[in-house]
């Protein structure tokens, strides 16, 4: 199995359980690492893969049309998302919140789903 990934993506998203989480967009910093079949674009050609700069832009878009309590479910959107239209046979999501707990750099969640089999 190959994969391809997008490390340290920026995005922001309304995001948290809390009323002064919820005034504004929050930051995050979000990895992606997408599994799909070996060689699938050993053709040369950016059609028969999954087109990464896609992913970040279109994810970066609709994060910022969404709305979530917690980071588990965010993190459940992206890997549903990214399975259902790029063909990915697998994805492993990590997010981090940075800075919102005083004393703590980084909080965050990583899931890791595949395609269920028939």
């Amino acid at each position: 199995m190959d994969k391809i990934f997008l490390h340290g993506m920026r995005a922001e998203t309304l995001i948290g359980v809390y009323g002064w989480e919820r005034e504004h967009l929050q930051p995050l910093i979000i990895d992606l690492d997408i599994g799909v079949p070996e060689k699938v674009a050993a053709d040369d050609d950016i059609g028969n893969t999954v087109h990464y700069a896609e992913v970040c832009e279109t994810l970066r878009r609709q994060l910022k049309e969404q709305d979530f309590l917690l980071l588990e479910a965010l993190a459940e959107y992206i890997a549903d998302w990214v399975l259902g239209c790029f063909g990915a046979v697998w994805v492993r999501v990590k997010i981090v919140k940075p800075g919102i707990l005083p004393g703590v750099r980084e909080v965050g969640v990583e899931i890791e789903r595949g395609k269920d089999k028939d």
